[in-house]
């Protein structure tokens, strides 16, 4: 039973803008798109900062599909960043300062999510350290040293990563 993955085909490229209407409703999508993922990313820096973790979690179709749009858009306007560097600079350079508001913004997000997950892994480290201490023998070596236990006195930990 030895199946094999069936690759999904690439999306065509869409075309290179040409007319500053298109050119403006790209930049529309691009700010729609980023408004939209900033509002579920602020959404789940609040939840993780509260510790409402499931509730952060149910973010995560909508966050998914917002940045699956805005992969999608952010390709379209690289193909279409010559065009828009000539007719409209002006748009690109507020798309440019947008972008990096947003770039901040998910700094912030990855860095609170980054403490959340150090946070949880100590914890869980905590715990498997006291499981460990309490499951190994007191043994003693003949000079009176405490002995290393040995691989078999290692009880693994097993954590349910569903919640």
């Amino acid at each position: 039973m030895n199946q094999r993955l069936q690759a999904k085909p690439a999306a065509a490229p869409t075309p290179a803008i040409s007319t500053p209407d298109e050119a403006r409703k790209l930049a529309e999508e691009l700010m729609d798109v980023m408004s939209g993922l900033l509002g579920v990313i602020e959404r789940e820096t609040e939840l993780v900062r509260a510790g409402k973790i499931r509730e952060a979690i149910a973010l995560e179709g909508q966050k998914g599909e917002l940045s699956r749009r805005y992969m999608v858009t952010v390709e379209h306007l690289k193909t279409s960043q010559k065009y828009l560097a000539q007719v409209s600079p002006e748009l690109l350079t507020t798309l440019r300062r947008h972008h990096d508001t947003f770039r901040a913004m998910l700094q912030v997000n990855l860095t609170v999510l980054a403490t959340a997950h150090a946070v949880s892994e100590g914890i869980v480290r905590g715990v498997n350290t006291e499981i460990q201490r309490r499951n190994i023998p007191n043994t003693y070596t003949a000079s009176g040293q405490r002995a290393a236990p040995g691989p078999r006195n290692m009880t693994p930990l097993a954590v349910s990563r569903s919640l």
